[in-house]
């Protein structure tokens, strides 16, 4: 079996952003879909155009700006409404309109949605499962059809879902996906149901589990073993309630326990650094216990785990750690890698060959700055500026800091004003310069461009494109450990850069001294 046999499709940017507390905005769905293709899935479900506006711009600004090298961008929607032909049906226009290669349609399968939920007929919905493929394949689309509740429809009638199924392969679908959208399925159970499917229906079956039972990676694997070859997943396994099958447990077993090459080879080892990156995006501190990359799946305490991995590290490991990413830990101590810098740097496009006491002194450093809550996980632009300063002939900084302030005035009509003063000193010369903004990090960030941008015209096309905030440590009252990330733009691309410290204006002071220090030296 080659990775063109087996479908990886991810659903993290669709069914992963309706987790309670995840708000995608454009930009991070574009960044997202990019860290996603480097991990080899298959497909990308990027939203639901013409249902959502921001799923709808997400398409449009894709064609431009997405260039995918593994994955196939898929557009989501549902089957043509009952009573309506499906050329006149709206928002399977907006699906041909999103201009994927790839279309995914939900279609009832249990006859007690059908009736209840869609309140039709049990012919209608066929009728509308087939016309909708027949349509958009004959617009040039593939077409996967989720049946969604197909387990439950199953235990309640176990011959409508089949007849589903049937309805879109006759109509020119290419995968007909089972869904367990309530969640509540064991692996045995699956395994049961989908060998039954798999001897009545010919065409490719998928699978879609949610984790409402624990089970969504095991449901999902009993039903590879049982004959589909589409798993659905989500990073980290995002999703609504419980969840959803986890992308990157599941990629990790069917590929290191199944000895199924479902992603392109190189790019397992990416695993770990895509699902904290993906995390930072989504603003969820990463899950620390997370199978294969979570940060302690292979830490391990003194005693006699640490004398037997003395001896042997396969004695307490069920894998190399490398293999997927990962390092192996022993207590608590963080082990940055000489070779996932090495990697790192050349995906920057910064050249390390020769220079081994750069690659430890970045080592060092970001294991101490890890130690103090900084992560780079999501930050490339911070992590790219800080492995080029270790270089020899290393370039100066932008500037020197003399003092910055900044001051929030709350007016008693309501109005609030902020403004921001910089002193710095450029190539000899004291630089003096006050912003205004609708909050002091806006402020501060209008203060120092002005400062700069007669010697850097560059930054006059800056912005701030998005700013999160992450509390890591509470001391109580109201201090803590803040880490900021800032997304900047120039209106062609964006970058990403961290900042941390007890203050969140000195944090964003970091992250926004970095954002316009990477515009001058890369754009």
């Amino acid at each position: 079996m080659d990775t063109l046999d087996f479908h990886v499709f991810d659903t993290t940017l669709r069914d992963g952003a309706q987790r309670e507390g995840i708000s995608f905005s454009v930009a991070d769905k574009l960044a997202t879909a990019r860290l996603l293709d480097e991990i080899g899935v298959g497909y990308i479900e990027g939203g639901w155009p013409g249902a959502l506006p921001k799923d709808t711009e997400f398409f449009a600004r894709a064609r431009t700006e997405l260039k995918l090298r593994h994955a196939v961008l898929v557009a989501f929607g549902a089957t043509r409404k009952a009573g309506v032909r499906v050329e006149d049906d709206p928002q399977v226009r907006a699906l041909l309109d999103a201009e994927t290669p790839v279309v995914c349609l939900v279609a009832k399968s249990d006859v007690r949605h059908v009736r209840e939920a869609l309140r039709t007929t049990l012919e209608e919905n066929l009728a509308m499962v087939a016309d909708t493929v027949a349509f958009l394949v004959a617009h040039g689309r593939r077409v996967f059809v989720d049946c969604e509740h197909f387990f439950d429809g199953y235990a309640a009638d176990p011959d409508y879902g089949v007849q589903v199924l049937r309805a879109a392969f006759a109509a020119g679908a290419e995968v007909g996906v089972l869904c367990d959208t309530n969640g509540g399925m064991l692996p045995m159970g699956v395994g049961r149901v989908v060998a039954d499917v798999r001897s009545r229906v010919e065409g490719r079956l998928g699978i879609h589990c949610q984790d409402d039972t624990g089970c969504a990676v095991a449901n999902s694997l009993a039903a590879v073993e049982a004959g589909v070859t589409h798993v659905q997943g989500t990073a980290n396994g995002y999703g609504e309630r419980a969840g959803n099958a986890d992308t990157f447990a599941l990629v990790a077993n069917l590929v290191t326990k199944m000895g199924l090459p479902v992603v392109p080879a190189d790019c397992l080892a990416e695993l770990q650094r895509v699902s904290h990156a993906i995390a930072e995006l989504a603003n969820i501190a990463p899950d620390d216990h997370q199978p294969f990359v979570g940060t302690s799946a292979f830490a391990h305490k003194a005693g006699l785990h640490a004398s037997a991995i003395k001896v042997s590290p396969e004695l307490y490991n069920h894998l190399d750690p490398a293999v997927v990413g990962n390092d192996m830990r022993i207590l608590v101590t963080e082990m940055a890698g000489r070779a996932s810098v090495e990697l790192k740097g050349r995906e920057l496009g910064v050249d390390l060959d020769g220079h081994a006491d750069v690659v430890g002194a970045v080592v060092d450093r970001v294991k101490a700055l890890e130690a103090g809550g900084w992560s780079f996980e999501a930050a490339d632009a911070s992590f790219e500026l800080l492995l080029r300063s270790q270089l020899p002939g290393a370039p100066e900084p932008l500037f020197e800091l003399e003092s910055y302030r900044t001051t929030v005035e709350h007016w008693g009509n309501g109005v609030v004003v902020s403004e921001a003063t910089v002193k710095i000193h450029v190539d000899g010369e004291r630089i003096i310069s006050t912003g205004e903004g609708n909050g002091p990090v806006n402020a501060l960030d209008n203060a120092l461009r002005q400062a700069l941008v007669s010697r850097h015209p560059q930054l006059a096309d800056v912005s701030l494109a998005d700013y999160k905030v992450r509390i890591l440590g509470w001391k109580g009252g109201t201090s803590a450990t803040t880490r900021v990330l800032i997304d900047t733009t120039d209106g062609v691309g964006e970058w990403t850069t961290v900042g941390v410290h007890d203050n969140i204006v000195e944090a964003s002071w970091h992250a926004l001294v970095d954002a316009l220090t990477y515009a001058v030296r890369h754009r």
